[in-house]
């Protein structure tokens, strides 16, 4: 053992002994770290470009900013940047891929006419890595969104067509979900909104809600796909008027009993999911969690450890709703390494999920029965100061990845003889 893998051993066994006396087993907590999967967004690694070649602005209310050399430009060269990212992220996670990243050879293959067979070379690398797969829809991108509308349309023609898509979509997660043997989870969102203020708010509502009845109506095996739907507070291009709000799809995943996904950065400033979650899940029978980092709107910075995502895991591991919720990042950011976002973001959450399973919940929720206000404060002061970082290390270390910063070096080798060839 090195000398700083035998400084970590030791300092984690006294780190043990601390958590003891709240009556907190560390190694429980390990346990269930490694249990949770965490789906990794493809769109950081090429700046949601995709590989359709249709030449596209993203639009939808979606912006990338920045230009840092060594974006992916093929399935292959994506592929490997995400294998270096999860090796340097412990445990065993997922890929969220969304549509428009199929490989088509080359061939026009519009949205409504998309197939298994176009994501194949997906599944087969994911087997081969061990990772489960989720999906999306690509509602934007698209001529036939350029107006920014989709399944809410008036043109009965373009809805019929978003539908088609739709569909195809959950077909595909459902195939994904039983090649891998783990439910795909196909998250519908959509960017249809208005710039200024609208008169008729109900008409496009009602035109949304039967777009989606229209796709789900098929049924599928949830043991193979779940459906997810993704509200929004606002976009660029759509500022005045989102149709499909927070309150919309509560309403919606109430009532079919769908998969309810909150976004991070899809609310107010100065709101958080956090305080939501105990909520909806007294409703919905799942959560699809993005975790995201809004600033002053939906700008999807990278993940920090900072007390909105601490509160979040907090609410899932103190409501015992991780057996119910479907953790995913959404982020795109082209001012930094792209590798290297993927990396901060997964082990920003992970490590917040860690400092929330080595709370001692059951002694708060004690003295807070008991009115002792109190003890509840003193015991969630004491525990900022508990030494998490160390426990963190050797759950890295135990995984075969590099604790502390030393992921960066393996970062700025691969930046060196990969990324930046590619920029070439």
């Amino acid at each position: 053992m090195m000398d700083t893998e035998a400084n970590i051993d030791l300092r984690f066994r006294i780190a043990c002994d601390q958590f003891a006396d709240l009556s907190v087993s560390v190694q429980a907590a390990l346990d269930k770290l490694a249990e949770i999967a965490i789906s990794l967004h493809c769109w950081q690694g090429d700046d949601v470009c995709g590989f359709e070649g249709l030449g596209q602005d993203i639009g939808g209310g979606l912006a990338v900013t920045g230009n840092y050399p060594g974006r992916a430009r093929t399935p292959e060269e994506l592929r490997r940047d995400l294998e270096t990212a999860m090796s340097l992220i412990p445990g065993r996670h997922r890929l969220n891929l969304h549509a428009s990243y199929g490989e088509f050879e080359g061939r026009r293959i519009d949205r409504n006419e998309i197939d298994i067979e176009h994501y194949q070379g997906w599944i087969d690398w994911a087997r081969s890595q061990g990772l489960g797969l989720d999906f999306n829809p690509t509602y934007f991108a698209h001529p036939k969104a350029a107006d920014g509308f989709t399944l809410a349309h008036q043109d009965a023609s373009i809805r019929r067509f978003w539908i088609e898509h739709g569909i195809a979509c959950r077909r595909i997660g459902a195939a994904f979900g039983k090649s891998i043997g783990s439910p795909c989870v196909t998250n519908v969102w959509i960017p249809d909104g208005m710039k200024d203020t609208p008169v008729d708010r109900v008409g496009p509502r009602v035109r949304l809600a039967e777009s989606l009845d229209a796709i789900f109506a098929e049924p599928i095996d949830p043991n193979h796909n779940l459906d997810a739907v993704e509200c929004k507070l606002f976009g660029l291009g759509s500022e005045s008027y989102v149709v499909g709000s927070h309150e919309f799809y509560l309403g919606y995943a109430i009532t079919r009993q769908k998969v309810l996904c909150l976004d991070a950065g899809h609310f107010h400033p100065t709101e958080t999911i956090s305080d939501k979650i105990s909520s909806v899940m007294q409703f919905v029978p799942r959560l699809l969690l993005h975790v995201s980092r809004g600033i002053r709107w939906d700008s999807d910075h990278v993940v920090i450890l900072n007390d909105d995502l601490l509160a979040i895991a907090g609410e899932l591991v103190r409501g015992d709703y991780l057996s119910r919720t479907h953790l995913g990042l959404d982020y795109f950011d082209a001012s930094i390494n792209r590798v290297a976002a993927w990396v901060i973001g997964a082990r920003n959450l992970q490590r917040a999920l860690l400092v929330a399973l080595l709370s001692p919940f059951e002694m708060l929720r004690h003295a807070e029965r008991q009115s002792d206000y109190t003890a509840r404060l003193a015991i969630q002061e004491e525990m900022k100061s508990m030494p998490v970082g160390v426990v963190w290390d050797y759950f890295c270390l135990q995984h075969n990845v590099p604790p502390g910063l030393k992921w960066l070096d393996k970062i700025r080798n691969y930046e060196r003889s990969v990324l930046t060839n590619r920029a070439r």
